[in-house]
């Protein structure tokens, strides 16, 4: 689900390959469930090692973590093992799949301290507080801005004119119903255009534009900018992808701030946990400023917590959206399925 994590692919791909953690192994499931903390989350989780020996000494605990898939694929796997939960806490979940798994019961009740500004990340209707927000970012077009000076061509400014002759076969994107990214997209074309998207999307892809799977090979294979020798200088990415497009003094790249749909990543304790003090604690270790500090570098996203000094390079390059287009929670649960096989129709034609 997150960005650039080609940073640690080693770290990635052994989780994905194990399911579990480099700190314990499958020897840390041998142990008593009250000495242990199991955390299941998305494949491209990555927690400094310092910081997961770190909650380990401070807690007395052995961190276990199971990788499972992106966040769509991790949602689904927690609403069908509820009745016996695969760990104790999972990090992941976001605010296109939330509602999904507060709607079957996943999670149990926090109610974590927040840090500062965190609040404002809270997701709507969570009145329990079963999830507590950890990071934020944001889904936006990004655009090569050197092969468009070089091609004396203005950059689009919006998703209007994704669907104009000027740019056409010059977008590319992950898919709505393979990426989370790509289903993030969607949901910023239905908050923009209400009941018209799909004549928007109609629009869109007789202008040319490219479905990928996923996030990587649309940045990194098809994108001008992605090392790949990509031919599109069009792309769905992340506000904070111009931070790692940094050329001396200037970054080669932009992302678009009218188009960018926000996405959130919660943390919440599994209901039926076998240690939920142990889930309790690892949550309130994500919120502490060690961990929120390491966000940026290690995941690429923002942290919640305001009072945290983000990179030099992000505070220059990774601008974030002022007011982010945005679709309520209990509407996405109730009408996702029907976007969705609207969306494949389209597409697909």
């Amino acid at each position: 689900m997150r960005y650039f994590h080609v940073v640690a692919p080693a770290l990635v791909l052994a989780l994905a390959a194990t399911g579990c953690s480099a700190i314990g192994g499958d020897s840390a499931s041998d142990q008593p469930a009250s000495k242990r903390v199991v955390l299941v989350t998305h494949e491209s989780f990555v927690l400094p090692k310092k910081l997961q020996k770190q909650f380990e000494e401070e807690s007395g605990y052995d961190l276990v973590i199971r990788a499972s898939g992106d966040a769509g694929t991790l949602t689904n796997k927690l609403v069908l093992t509820k009745d016996d939960p695969l760990g104790d806490v999972s990090f992941g979940v976001d605010n296109t799949f939330a509602s999904r798994a507060l709607d079957e019961g996943v999670f149990a009740s926090y109610d974590a301290t927040l840090p500062a500004g965190a609040d404002q990340y809270r997701l709507p209707g969570d009145d329990d507080h079963d999830l507590t927000p950890i990071d934020d970012a944001n889904v936006c077009v990004n655009v090569d801005d050197t092969w468009f000076d070089a091609h004396h061509l203005a950059p689009p400014a919006g998703l209007d004119d994704l669907t104009k002759p000027a740019y056409d076969g010059l977008f590319v994107t992950p898919g709505a119903a393979t990426s989370s990214p790509g289903m993030a997209f969607l949901l910023a074309t239905i908050a923009k255009y209400g009941d018209d998207w799909p004549d928007y999307w109609q629009r869109l892809m007789e202008n040319g534009t490219k479905l990928d799977a996923g996030w990587s090979d649309a940045y990194e294979v098809d994108f001008t900018q992605g090392g790949g020798k990509g031919d599109r200088p069009i792309v769905l990415s992340y506000d904070s992808s111009p931070a790692f497009t940094v050329d001396g003094d200037t970054s080669t790249t932009s992302a678009l701030l009218d188009t960018c749909f926000r996405q959130v990543e919660y943390a919440g304790v599994l209901a039926g946990a076998e240690n939920p003090d142990g889930a309790e604690a690892f949550i309130d270790f994500l919120l502490s400023h060690d961990v929120q500090a390491a966000l940026p570098d290690s995941m690429y996203v923002f942290p919640v917590d305001s009072s945290v000094d983000l990179p030099a390079e992000w505070a220059r390059f990774a601008k974030q959206p002022t007011d982010p287009l945005e679709v309520a929670p209990a509407d996405i649960a109730e009408h996702r399925d029907e976007w969705l096989r609207e969306w494949s129709d389209i597409t697909s034609r």
